[in-house]
């Protein structure tokens, strides 16, 4: 990574503070082996397959969380640009609009500004990969049987966020020399989801 990116991509842009795993586990140990195919240069179709012998549940975990930390990364980078008044609706061009529900305060889904909706979605996410019985960090624990259905709908409305900056605010990516980086991280995103079937085709209509 150049200086100049390095720079754009310092800790103190992260919106929400990363999430890490713990050393010795089973899955810091997966997070070390994904990050090292990235690392090495290898086809990300490649990087984002299952290993063999692996479970499915730890290797999506794995992903979920560090996509959570690489969205939050881009999206500190640009959220100074990411106002009400800029993005009054948060929306990804003139033909979708994404409405915000959590069944606590927004029990319909509510049209809200972009960077309201993008902080309602980080503490959403937050509390899911924080909550023991939906991520657990201790060996022998289980997860959820519903723990796929849980990472669908994070995965889904963490990949609106690259919607909106992309349609919205790519040109402030450009500016920054980030637009190889976020690329790249886009796609890395795009190959998982595609390859473990996690996100509905027409949910990727956007960027298609």
């Amino acid at each position: 990574m150049s200086i100049a990116l390095k720079q754009v991509f310092n800790k103190d842009k992260t919106f929400r503070p990363k999430r890490k795993f713990e050393p010795g586990t089973q899955r810091f140990e997966l997070h070390k082996r994904a990050q090292a195919s990235l690392n090495s240069g290898v086809d990300l179709k490649a990087a984002v397959q299952l290993p063999s012998g692996e479970d499915q549940n730890d290797w999506v975990a794995v992903h979920v969380v560090d996509f959570f930390n690489r969205i939050n990364l881009i999206y500190g980078t640009i959220c100074e640009f990411c106002t009400e008044q800029t993005c009054p609706v948060m929306s990804g061009g003139p033909k979708y609009e994404y409405r915000w529900q959590d069944d606590l305060k927004y029990k319909k889904p509510t049209a809200l500004p972009a960077p309201q909706y993008m902080n309602l979605l980080m503490d959403w996410i937050e509390v899911q990969i924080n909550n023991e019985d939906i991520f657990p960090t201790c060996v022998g624990v289980p997860f959820p049987k519903n723990f796929l259905q849980i990472c669908k709908k994070i995965l889904c409305r963490l990949f609106r966020v690259f919607v909106h900056v992309y349609i919205h605010h790519f040109d402030r990516v450009i500016v920054m020399g980030a637009e190889a980086h976020v690329n790249t991280c886009y796609k890395h995103f795009y190959y998982f989801v595609t390859e473990m079937n996690l996100i509905d085709r027409k949910e990727l209509e956007p960027l298609r």
